[in-house]
């Protein structure tokens, strides 16, 4: 005999509440909606190709441009997952037989749609204007950092060649083809507050960081009143490290940590691991959606509390 099937109610309150719907719900309380919109909504097209309103209202593809982005999607899959994951529609307020799902090309118009009107770099600065405006952002000194980003360095391609904008670079005793992204993070609350991006070849200079950075020259430039020269003692050739050096390190150390955090939720949480597009400039834009999100990911107990 089949087993009958629980209440409806009672099996919705029995329901596990996933990671995933935690996350989402989360990101949904913490996120400035009404300020993104509002910066979005001149540049969003009033009405659809075929001369009447757009079909998908913009709410909605912001949240399904959100999605793509915290679950690192291409446009295809993006699609597919909206199919398949009844939270990620009730996310972006999509209700099957009710609404329309974005497809694919809708999607990428979409993207295009904020690369254009630089939109990424205009989301992330006004997500930082909304945490300063919340007491988020101290800006008591800055901690400066980059990181290295995975590109494909296969010649499969149209072009039968690698990406002209990146480069190799060396990292321990292993070669990378990669783009590098620098950020500056509030010293206090681990906000990025700025963002770079270049090639990998490109060398960067910062005052909190690691052996690597060992100057004397640097050093002697940055020594004075109120200064602070952060760069990890190195082991001299030979010798071995003063135990005042070791524990300079580990203040260094632990100053460093919170640099390093950004860095983590990008990738790990976010699994932007390799460049998805050619150039820096599309990556670019990426990447300050990303940090956005990660910004208010960053700091979310806090605004929920």
């Amino acid at each position: 005999m089949p087993k009958q099937s629980a209440i409806p109610g009672l099996r919705d309150a029995m329901k596990k509440v996933t990671q995933r719907e935690q996350f989402l719900a989360e990101m949904h309380a913490v996120v400035p909606w009404g300020h993104l919109l509002a910066l979005i909504e001149p540049h969003y097209p009033k009405v659809g190709p075929s001369g009447g309103r757009p079909s998908i209202l913009l709410e909605t593809m912001l949240r399904v441009y959100f999605l793509q982005n915290w679950y690192a999607l291409s446009d295809p899959m993006a699609e597919e997952t909206l199919y398949d994951s009844e939270a990620m529609r009730r996310f972006a307020g999509i209700e099957l037989g009710d609404n329309r799902i974005p497809d694919e090309t809708t999607i990428l118009n979409f993207c295009h749609l904020l690369e254009r009107h630089e939109m990424t770099e205009a989301i992330f600065a006004e997500v930082n204007a909304y945490l300063a405006d919340k007491g988020m952002t101290l800006r008591s000194g800055t901690l400066v950092d980059s990181t290295i980003i995975d590109a494909p360095s296969s010649t499969k391609n149209e072009a039968g060649a690698r990406d002209p904008e990146m480069s190799s670079t060396k990292k321990g005793n292993n070669w990378y083809f990669v783009m590098k992204a620098h950020v500056g993070v509030d010293a206090d609350s681990g906000v990025v507050h700025s963002l770079g991006t270049s090639t990998g070849s490109v060398h960067d200079s910062r005052v909190w960081a690691d052996k690597g950075y060992v100057s004397a020259e640097r050093e002697a430039a940055f020594t004075g009143q109120g200064k602070i020269w952060g760069v990890m003692r190195k082991v001299p050739r030979g010798g071995g490290l003063h135990l005042v050096d070791e524990d300079i390190n580990r203040i260094i150390a632990l100053v460093r940590a919170k640099v390093e955090h950004p860095f983590r939720v990008v990738k790990r949480q976010f699994g932007h691991v390799k460049t998805r597009y050619r150039g820096l400039a599309k990556n670019r834009a990426q990447l300050f959606t990303l940090f956005a999100f990660g910004n208010l990911f960053l700091v979310r107990r806090k605004l929920l509390a």
